[in-house]
């Protein structure tokens, strides 16, 4: 047995000493000295070199002097690979014996299998809960999205934001060094800032989302107030807007370190807005689901940034706020991006579907407001919000829409509303939304108020005292303001609004009958029109209790669009129009009954919202009677310099909200999220699996990020050396035996 003579055989060996050397120096002595008695950190590096971005150094690059927005016209977004995304639609046996017996004949050992392999995500797992420093304390779905998903994604998404900005602001040439370590006068770290321009006197941080690293902002005034950097400045770059705790901690930061000899602020932030979209590929370990699906099937459904987002929703507020601890638990650096705790999931609405093409789905994207201060009351609920968005559109597809109606009377308990339509959420929502408008409707009227005190004081008089007529009230749509435009329907607005007119009943009424003109019925009613309704129509198209309502609404405007899209051409949802089978789509939850709503109202009816007295003495009872028509979806298709004008940002807004959940550049506190109806498990950008650099197994799985130099780290990689060298070592003189 022989090996070939190895050619430059004393280099080779002196490169062997050189590494044991440097080896052993890094082991016992911790970093290696450099002449003139500096401790070595690692060497920053050009941003332009580190992140491969080409740009010209001729031109001026850097950060706003002053804290300030990116413009609104330049919001865009960045991609960034996790393979790992498409693993989300694991799950584990429900049955803690079966549970068991699963994850022990994969064990603990997750280098066993290879990236994209199911049985390493539930090997990571496995040894989380069993050896962990730290066992994560929730499901394995929260585990899988918020540890194995996210802490890969984390550094990757950061790195890509920051490749982003040095190219965005040309942060280019020897000036700008990315990955500044800033020494004692020990030689130990104080902190290190993701870039530094010391020509210019700056330090950068950069965080693709709007939280921040709680531990920065203490070494940040150690830094700042050092006489060698007293003259410097520190700027924030968020790519999202910052959180309320962020915004306070950097507030607090720049009030302690001051202005500079100018009189500017030695701290600033900048908020770069843009939308990070993860590149994957969609395989069939990944969950796809139902929303506005015609074809649910085997490895195929919706998918999207919006998606994402609504299924990781916590069910309920309490859940919430653990999700939103566990995640300041989990990212100690500050890289987090906005969760689903920082959606208003009760204000979701549709707001855009495209072109139903057939075989290839449609593009969908939600608006929803933004939680002011997630930390402490986080959105929540999302999946049953979205539920109801999608099982509303295909009950407005499925039934005709003569069937789209409710009713409350008196005198007609058989027409409370199509049986079908009963079965479904959507007709649940309208006849309660009816009930919810007649209390409201009597509550405005209310003597106690102003308004019903002059109310009353107003209307026409029997024997001395106010009387009013039988009403009926009923809540139909006004005109929906959209655009059809980009092959689709933009939803702008879908106001609704309260009917009202004099109707006589035959179920006795509590206080009696009053018998009035026609002249004095018409004064009434006038009153009615000017001082009650405006008031009911301003609460149905703003108040928490019609969001439902309000979100169906715009459900049955995207509905009433694709029946006409497919009267032209097929689409998939042929089968479902006018097909009057619902039963895909219940009514989810709680039981409910139609008929248990009309004895609700006809008790409210009979015996009143309320009663009062006045000076004209006895008792007052106020009594309605009405109902919702959805029969009819007006629309006005507003013009396209209309739209153009009102609405510049909302095209690209919606286009990257199929991908990712981003911020509405037109209205502050609006996020936009959506997806697409037929993702396919062979579809998708493909992003090539890399190793991790963190399982998100013991502790937690914390990336390895923050301003300390990994000592651990080296010294692992110290006595690694040693351990190659030596066998290098070893095998060559075991060579030469074999050729002497």
């Amino acid at each position: 047995m022989s090996y070939p003579t190895p050619r430059r055989r004393p280099r080779s060996l002196a490169r062997i000493a050189v590494a044991v050397a440097c080896a052993s120096v890094m082991t016992f002595s911790g970093l290696p000295v450099l002449t003139g008695g500096v401790e070595a950190a690692p060497k920053a590096k050009r941003c332009d070199e580190m992140y491969g971005v080409r740009g010209d150094p001729a031109k001026p690059g850097g950060l706003p002097a002053d804290s300030t927005i990116r413009r609104e016209a330049d919001w865009d977004e960045y991609e960034f690979d996790n393979p790992r995304q498409a693993m989300d639609g694991l799950t584990l046996p429900s049955d803690p014996a079966e549970r068991t017996k699963f994850l022990d004949e994969i064990g603990e050992d997750s280098s066993r299998y290879k990236e994209g392999d199911p049985k390493r995500v539930y090997a990571t797992y496995n040894n989380n809960q069993k050896n962990g420093t730290r066992p994560f304390a929730g499901t394995f779905d929260e585990w899988l999205n918020e540890v194995y998903i996210e802490n890969y994604a984390r550094n990757r998404r950061g790195a890509a934001f920051t490749a982003k900005i040095v190219r965005d602001l040309n942060l280019v040439g020897p000036d700008w060094l990315c990955e500044e370590y800033i020494l004692d006068k020990d030689g130990k770290t104080i902190r290190k800032y993701d870039a530094a321009n010391h020509r210019t006197k700056e330090f950068v941080e950069f965080k693709s989302g709007g939280a921040h690293d709680t531990s920065q902002p203490p070494k940040d005034r150690v830094v700042l107030k050092d006489p060698r950097y007293q003259d410097y400045k520190l700027r924030y770059a968020f790519g999202q807007e910052q959180e309320p705790k962020t915004r306070t901690a950097v507030r607090n930061l720049g009030a302690d370190i001051g202005n500079d000899a100018q009189g500017r602020p030695r701290v600033t932030t900048y908020e770069h807005r843009s939308t990070a979209v993860v590149r994957y590929t969609p395989g069939p370990h990944s969950r796809y689901d139902s929303t506005l699906n015609a074809k649910p099937g085997v490895n195929q459904g919706s998918r999207g940034g919006g998606n994402d987002m609504i299924n990781r929703s916590a069910p309920n507020p309490e859940t919430a706020r653990q999700q939103i601890e566990r995640a300041r638990q989990l990212d100690t650096t500050g890289q987090r991006v906005r969760g689903p705790g920082g959606v208003d999931f009760s204000t979701l609405e549709l707001r855009f579907v495209g072109a139903p093409v057939k075989g290839e789905g449609l593009d969908y994207s939600f608006s929803a407001k933004k939680m002011p201060d997630p930390d402490t009351n986080p959105g929540a609920g999302g999946k049953e919000k979205a539920e109801l968005v999608s099982d509303s559109f295909f009950t407005w597809l499925a039934l005709t829409p003569d069937k789209f109606w409710v009713n409350l009377n008196p005198d007609q308990p058989d027409k409370i509303m199509d049986d079908r339509f009963g079965e479904t959420d959507a007709g649940r929502v309208l006849l309660e939304a009816d009930l919810d408008m007649k209390h409201d409707f009597a509550q405005t009227m209310n003597p106690s108020t102003d308004r019903g005190a002059r109310f009353w004081d107003s209307l026409s008089r029997v024997d001395g005292r106010p009387c009013l007529h039988s009403i009926r009230n009923w809540i139909v749509p006004q005109p929906a303001q959209v655009r059809e435009q980009d092959g689709g329907i933009y939803i702008l607005d879908a106001p609704l609004k309260v009917n009202s007119v004099p109707q006589e009943v035959n179920t006795p009424v509590p206080g009696g009958t009053c018998d009035l003109t026609k002249a004095q019925i018409e004064h009434n009613q006038s009153l009615v029109n000017t001082m009650i309704l405006p008031e009911v129509e301003k609460k149905i198209n703003n108040h928490a209790a019609y969001a439902d309502l309000r979100r169906v609404y715009t459900s049955r405007v995207a509905a009433e669009w694709i029946r006409l899209q497919d009267a032209e051409k097929a689409t998939d949802y042929r089968a479902i129009i006018n097909s009057n089978e619902v039963s895909r789509w219940p009514i989810r939850g709680a039981k409910w009954d139609k008929n248990e709503t009309w004895q609700r109202y006809l008790k409210s009816f009979k015996e009143g919202d309320y009663s009062f007295e006045r000076e004209y003495g006895g008792r007052v009872y106020v009594y309605t009677v009405g109902g919702v028509d959805f029969s009819q979806a007006p629309k006005k298709n507003i013009t396209k310099s209309e739209f153009t004008t009102a609405h510049p940002h909302l095209p690209r807004t919606t286009q990257t909200s199929v991908k990712a959940m981003t911020d509405d550049a037109e209205t502050k506190n609006i996020l936009y999220l959506g997806g697409n109806t037929t993702v396919k498990a062979s579809r998708g950008g493909g992003a090539t699996p890399e190793p991790p650099s963190n399982d998100g197994g013991s502790g937690g799985g914390l990336p390895i990020t923050g301003d300390s130099l990994p000592i651990g780290l080296v010294l692992t990689f110290a006595a690694a050396l040693i351990a190659v060298g030596s066998g290098m070592l070893w095998w060559t003189r075991r060579r030469r035996r074999f050729q002497s």
